[in-house]
């Protein structure tokens, strides 16, 4: 979730079963099961293809599920029509519907209320899919049942959202069935179940499932806060969140909102210490909570006592403002249940837009990896010719400060971010290339980009899926999908099979785009992964730095059974090869190649050289 700036013993813990209301897991001990240093991430991460899945804009595989005005009470912007629908999956992105003009908001409100349908029938009809496309990790937005879109404002951390389900008026009937906050009342939905499906396919393809919470914040339809709400102080649920006033005769009830944010109540926080956004803080979460958290957590990470029917990690949403000692206690809990599994912390801005966060605090005895995000920036900049852009010397220099301090087998297992739920596509954030962060205005291009971008995204992926760290891909980017920031950046996916609408320009209101599945993008980011994934060595090797010269960028990757060199024309114009002579397979064109002083590199293009 995106953040802007308005806003020691270490116990042991056991969890062999799920705990009683109110039982204090701090008080106990865990076996050591451990397989893996404490501090390292797991060996998988390191050749991780991932693909992040926003379930409600991946597809629709059962419209007999689709969300109701009454599933989506709560989530902003409130007070829908009642004549309120679901949004066809094909429709022109930025034409309002008879329903959102009848609210009289303008397209950024309304587009908030729509609702496409996606659902994890979905993902498991595009399973086949995704492994054809070569990657074996998905990160999932969150899952959990909640009135948005999005999902981060829970109504239970511990179901999965009852629309993403075959069965939403009978899993609701479940839900109330339950105590919330006693572990041994609860049962599993059509959805919970679905979802449990989803994690067993995908592990029978190979790939690994990591899930995205936020520990820092739920939502105004969240049990617990629901019956704060209706009995305020006398709530046994009171000390759960940051509340600074409960409603009497002579006060209101005031509380705190993440970012400010009402439909979002942050979560207690004790004995914190120099809390300052963007930086790493000591303090902890209160004891009825964690337990809570730690039952969820185990519920999806060993469902019905099997590891290998659960989730293989978690995504931990605004990390930084959930203090260090809990999480160094979530990663000894986490750790105990599964020795394999991942945690990724979102480590993202210390000041919006201009500096990004530190890290390294956070690598270790907290999370396994974060979303490089600090990576990414350098390379767009480079090869986008972006704001601040500073040549092939700029770029080493700015990924050495990067690297720095960081152990190697970390940076190898980074998420390597190329967009996210929470910023504008890569196509569209290099079509804008003359902006730094900025994401909105009059001026920012919000339609289909030209072929110089075409041709320079190309470049940086070439880039990213032979760099180090673990690439990853925003659901979409693959079919050539563009969009600014969010909203737009969370269109229905282009699906190949399906007929689009025209998609009209905001900026040009007379002019449209033709909205279609790019295969020629398609094929790049598959043929990319197929050399990844048949060459180790380009997720394992070192790094070097051969040639850093204006727009020329050339670096190896090596280790001691192989090597391979990878070369970046960034210019527009042919730039003579003036080094070593190179031998070896072109492994993008599948040819062999003998690179020498008398050949000329072609503008804005790449060679992968496998010596």
């Amino acid at each position: 979730m995106k953040q802007y700036p308005l806003y020691s013993l270490i116990i042991l813990f056991f969890f062999s079963c799920q705990p009683k209301k109110n039982e204090n897991l701090n008080n106990t001990t865990l076996d050591n099961k451990a397989t893996l240093a404490f501090d390292q991430p797991p060996e998988w991460a390191k050749t991780a293809i991932w693909y992040q899945i926003f379930v409600e804009r991946f597809q629709n595989g059962d419209p007999n599920n689709d969300p109701t005005l009454q599933n989506i009470k709560g989530s902003w912007p409130h007070k829908k029509p009642a004549s309120w629908e679901i949004s066809n999956w094909t429709s022109d992105w930025y034409q309002q519907t008879d329903w959102e003009k009848e609210t009289g908001k303008d397209f950024y409100t309304t587009v908030q209320m729509r609702r496409y349908g996606g659902d994890l029938q979905g993902v498991l009809n595009q399973l086949d899919y995704l492994q054809s496309l070569g990657i074996n990790a998905l990160y999932f937005n969150p899952l959990n049942d909640s009135p948005s879109l999005h999902k981060y404002d829970a109504r239970s951390y511990h179901h999965i959202d009852v629309n993403f389900g075959p069965d939403p008026e009978g899993d609701l009937q479940i839900i109330a069935s339950e105590t919330p906050n006693d572990p041994n009342t609860w049962k599993w939905t059509s959805a919970d179940k679905l979802f449990l499906k989803v994690i067993e396919e995908a592990h029978k393809r190979n790939i690994k499932i990591v899930l995205d919470y936020s520990w820092n914040h739920t939502g105004s339809e969240f049990w617990a806060w629901r019956d704060i709400l209706k009995n305020q102080e006398k709530s046994e649920y009171k000390d759960w969140y940051l509340i600074d006033s409960f409603k009497t005769d002579s006060t209101e009830f005031q509380y705190k909102g993440w970012a400010d944010v009402k439909e979002l109540p942050e979560l207690t926080k004790t004995n914190v210490e120099n809390r300052k956004h963007g930086h790493p803080y000591d303090g902890n979460i209160p004891t009825p909570i964690k337990n809570h958290i730690f039952a969820v957590s185990k519920r999806w990470l060993e469902p019905n006592g099997k590891l290998s029917n659960g989730v293989d990690g978690f995504r931990l949403d605004v990390a930084d403002q959930v203090p260090m000692d809990f999480w160094r206690d979530y990663r000894k809990f986490v750790r105990s249940v599964n020795p394999e599994a991942i945690l990724v912390g979102e480590i993202w801005w210390e000041e919006w837009p201009d500096k990004l966060m530190n890290p390294r605090p956070y690598l270790g005895t907290i999370f396994d990896i974060v979303m490089h995000y600090q990576q990414y920036v350098p390379a767009r900049e480079f090869f986008a010719k972006a704001y601040g852009y500073g040549g092939a010397e700029k770029f080493k220099s700015s990924i050495e400060k990067i690297q720095e301090g960081i152990p190697e087998n970390v940076l190898q297992s980074m998420m390597a971010m190329s967009a996210s739920h929470d910023t504008p596509r890569l196509l569209t954030s290099f079509y804008n290339h003359e902006n730094q962060y900025k994401v909105s205005g009059e001026q920012y291009k919000k339609g289909k980009p030209n072929q110089e971008t075409y041709d320079r995204v190309k470049l940086y992926l070439a880039h990213q899926f032979t760099f180090v760290g673990a690439p990853q891909i925003w659901n979409g980017d693959e079919m050539g999908m563009w969009g600014s920031d969010d909203p737009d950046c969370r269109k229905p996916l282009w699906w190949k099979n399906l007929h689009f609408e025209d998609e009209t320009d905001l900026s040009l209101p007379d002019h449209q785009y033709k909205v279609n599945f790019n295969q020629d993008i398609h094929s790049f980011y598959q043929k990319l992964i197929k050399i990844r994934n048949e060459n180790p060595v380009l997720a394992t090797g070192k790094l070097d730095f051969l040639k850093t010269e204006g727009d020329l960028l050339a670096y190896k990757r090596f280790n001691d059974q192989s090597e391979i060199i990878i070369i970046f024309n960034n210019s527009n114009q042919e730039i003579e090869w003036d080094n070593p002579k190179i031998q070896g397979t072109d492994l993008f064109n599948q040819k062999e190649i003998i690179l020498d002083q008398t050949e000329k590199l072609a503008p804005k293009s790449f060679i992968i050289i496998k010596t």
